[in-house]
């Protein structure tokens, strides 16, 4: 299955850490970071899933929830919280999936026959998904390159901002910064109404507001 932005993802009952998962229902409202790793016990991993422990709080006051999966079992996967809780000063505070049967990898297309890590393994693979289990982002990393957790809080920011706001968010973006109006918008009164902090015409298509939420 190739999932595309803008799909609505599938559904699926999995074992966990944290007991039995039915994603949906465990997901409810909120947004929600998957991440998959190729298997337990593997360096760059490691510090990937104690920093997203640490980000839990930035997390929470995004309406987001974290979790993280692998190929290998629950009970390796408790093994391996062990080394990741003493190796990165944190505690693991969100669920990884156990994918032995491979359901969740398919159904994500997480297994890729041509990546360096074979083709019984999980790519690393990262997924931002609504609260309307719509796929907003999905990014594929080489094993060798750590994902980038700053990043990905970037685009949720960017995303929740443009989900209510008739903006777009302009290269290097972050929060607080100015933001693009969407070329749809064209009506004089409707811009001064939407955008009361005022614009910058550029060019015609180009405009550019404070934050409309700041």
């Amino acid at each position: 299955m190739v999932l595309r932005l803008g799909d609505t993802v599938p559904n699926f009952q999995q074992g966990s850490t944290h007991g039995d998962i039915d994603f949906f229902t465990w997901a409810g409202d909120s947004w929600v970071v998957l991440f998959s790793h190729p298997a337990d016990f593997t360096p760059v991993c490691t510090t990937e899933l104690g920093m997203v422990a640490k980000l839990k709080d930035e997390f929470d006051k995004r309406n987001v929830k974290a979790i993280a999966l692998s190929v290998d079992s629950v009970e390796s996967h408790q093994g391996w919280i062990g080394d990741i809780e003493e190796t990165q000063s944190t505690t693991l505070n969100y669920p990884i999936l156990a994918d032995s049967d491979k359901k969740v990898s398919e159904l994500y297309d997480m297994i890729h026959p041509n990546s360096a890590t074979g083709n019984t393994l999980t790519v690393r693979s990262v997924f931002i998904i609504d609260p309307q289990k719509k796929l907003r982002l999905t990014i594929t990393y080489p094993a060798s390159t750590g994902r980038n957790f700053d990043e990905l809080l970037r685009v949720i920011d960017s995303l929740q901002l443009t989900d209510n706001y008739s903006v777009a968010t302009p290269v290097n973006w972050t929060d607080g910064g100015d933001c693009v109006i969407v070329p749809s918008l064209k009506d004089p009164e409707v811009l001064k109404e939407k955008f009361p902090k005022g614009y910058t015409e550029v060019k015609p298509y180009l405009r550019m507001t404070p934050q409309p939420n700041k």
